[in-house]
């Protein structure tokens, strides 16, 4: 339908593109202008048009900077092995701290949640339970916590829980997998780990972080206003080359 008038278009890619069945997709359009939302998701595309990098942005208002006053951890997601529900647990409760899990069950996990995390739950005196929870009770979840922990295990697209996060100005500890190590800049909007080992030494180093620069640069690389600007570069490249493919930058 595009492919006449793909010098007008782009396209953006929101999920893993590791899956098998995409790559002969891409090599059968490779003239559609592409935008991904982080350079490592680009990793497994075959050679294809990519006019740019867009980062999420979300609204400035939508969260503001809290106060980290709550005492614990917070773990916000879906509940699956990718997302690391038992390696939260096991950080919070070696750093000898409280951890909240707002997260969602999907159907295809129900299973995995009864028989394996729930247990652990049940077992865990220090973790509590939310359940899935909205924007609005995610501006207190995450603005009182004391950190986000992110102990994924998948070539993460995006991630944008570290930038809800970063919008309360609350850090994240997060396993270096898929685009954390360009979301979170590490020492300054969080930590970027290896394992639950490391994990546990960062949450000791919490108190060097300073929530409003985490905010800040939660405004300046994150917002609806940066990601708009983004956008709005790539499609005056567009127009000039044609749909063509030039060297881009990235969000800074």
């Amino acid at each position: 339908m595009f492919r006449n008038l793909a010098e007008k278009t782009v396209t953006t890619l929101h999920g893993r593109q590791d899956l098998p069945e995409l790559r002969d997709i891409y090599r059968a359009f490779p003239d559609m202008p592409l935008v991904s939302i982080s350079e490592h998701q680009r990793k497994p595309v075959p050679p294809v048009n990519w006019m740019g990098t867009v980062y999420h942005g979300l609204p400035s208002t939508l969260f503001r900077e809290g106060k980290g006053e709550g005492g614990y951890l917070a773990f916000l997601g879906r509940i699956c092995p990718d997302k690391g529900p038992l390696e939260a647990i096991e950080i919070s409760r070696r750093a000898g701290m409280r951890l909240r899990m707002a997260a969602k069950v999907d159907p295809v996990n129900r299973d995995y949640f009864e028989q394996v995390v729930g247990p652990v739950v049940t077992r865990s005196p220090h973790v509590e339970f939310v359940g899935e929870i909205d924007d609005d009770l995610k501006q207190d979840f995450l603005g009182n916590a004391t950190a986000l922990l992110f102990p994924i295990s998948w070539p993460e697209p995006f991630g944008l829980v570290m930038t809800e996060a970063m919008a309360c100005g609350t850090p994240t500890i997060a396993f270096r997998q898929g685009s954390v190590p360009e979301v979170l800049e590490d020492g300054l909007t969080g930590f970027i780990v290896d394992d639950v080992d490391e994990a546990v030494e960062a949450v000791a180093k919490l108190q060097d972080l300073y929530r409003p620069s985490i905010r800040s640069r939660f405004e300046e690389r994150f917002s609806v206003t940066a990601m708009a600007r983004d956008y709005c570069d790539i499609y005056r490249r567009l127009l000039a080359t044609n749909g063509r493919n030039v060297p881009s930058g990235v969000a800074a």
